[in-house]
């Protein structure tokens, strides 16, 4: 079990984070700002894939005014990414946004930052203060001859203490690195500092292939210390790949429920059944069931051999153990049938199916 680090609460629209709340997955659209219906369209995707806040990128007035529109239009809670204007910030608080993300460092002087504080406070919506590695202030970048971690925890200090000390405390905080050390170690440095919710991720990962690798070490070893209220999954690829990645990260470490834990062995020369072929259909026939056919985080094991196979399938709900080209069929450590190998997939479906009918 792993013991989440105390945090704030914070409403973001109608999703609460920090506290005992559960880890929310966000993403960030890549259509244009300023495309209402493309927008309203990938909202819909992220959230049928399972996001529960969305951050929009708000480059001019162009976009902060679509974003009103965009408001009428979802109740999905709507982050406003801004960059370098501050009007553009109280513009889209304005436009409804649930929350604003803002590096304070390039908004401008004191008196703009206060601005968008007063705005966010008069709106009753958080800020989210972002820092990464291409926005450490040069006298932090000086003091550390360049990037560090220290540097990074630093600055997200200062940027809080800053909201912080001009009456707001309603806040979130990022920082983000693409280097997974840094990243890391700059997170146990801030959050021993810290009680405002924090917002994960490894920023720029990269392609799908090489970005889910650097994101689940990342944000995984992040979340096995206790960190993390909010996750993104940042990938070159479409949001809903994202939000799919952040969901497996989050299942597979107890932090969501999962639709059912698919245990199958890795194959060696023990292996005399075409396992991979078995455990592809298993899985896929698996995500086809409706929901609550099968109750959550039922867990379904496809062994190949007679070594493990028979123990491990027995720790499971339900489990096929390989044999010479045929295998048996356990439910709740019981064998219950033996099936020739082209059956065993239709038989552990039907015998999933009878005792679950009822559900």
């Amino acid at each position: 079990m792993i013991k989440r680090r105390n945090t704030k609460s914070v409403n973001i629209g109608n999703v609460t984070i920090g506290g005992n709340n559960p880890i929310a997955i966000q993403s960030m659209t890549n259509v244009s700002s300023r495309d209402e219906n493309a927008l309203i369209e990938q909202i819909d995707n992220l959230r049928s894939a399972g996001c529960q806040i969305v951050r929009i990128a708000i480059p001019d007035m162009e976009a902060a005014e679509t974003l009103a529109r965009i408001r009428r239009r979802t109740d999905m809670p709507l982050v406003a990414d801004i960059h370098f204007d501050y009007r553009l910030a109280i513009e889209a608080i304005k436009s409804g946004a649930d929350k604003i993300r803002i590096n304070p460092g390039n908004i401008g002087d004191a008196a703009k930052i206060q601005a968008v504080v007063n705005e966010a406070k008069a709106a009753g919506i958080p800020i989210r203060v972002g820092v990464n590695s291409g926005s450490l202030e040069k006298d932090i970048m000086e003091r550390y001859q360049g990037v560090s971690a220290e540097g990074l925890a630093e600055s997200a200090l200062r940027n809080l203490m800053l909201i912080e000390d001009m009456g707001y405390d309603d806040l979130v905080v990022s920082i983000k690195s693409s280097d997974v050390v840094m990243n890391y170690n700059a997170h146990l440095i801030l959050s021993e500092k810290t009680n405002h919710p924090l917002h994960i991720g490894i920023t720029e990962a990269g392609t799908v292939r090489r970005g889910k690798v650097k994101s689940a070490v990342g944000i995984g070893s992040l979340l096995i210390n206790g960190i993390g209220d909010t996750v993104r999954v940042s990938l070159t690829a479409d949001p809903v790949e994202e939000v799919l990645f952040a969901k497996e990260i989050l299942e597979s470490m107890g932090l969501r429920e999962s639709k059912f834990d698919l245990v199958s062995c890795p194959t060696c020369g023990r292996t005399e059944v075409d396992l991979r072929s078995l455990a592809e259909e298993v899985e896929s026939r698996l995500l086809a069931l409706d929901d609550g056919v099968l109750p959550l985080g039922s867990k379904i094991a496809v062994m190949g051999c007679v070594v493990n196979g028979p123990g491990e399938a027995r720790e499971a709900d339900y489990g096929i153990a390989g044999g010479k080209g045929k295998g048996i069929i356990i439910s709740k450590g019981e064998v219950v049938k033996t099936a020739p190998e082209s059956e065993l997939v239709d038989e552990l479906m039907n015998l999933i199916l009878e005792n679950n009918q009822n559900l």
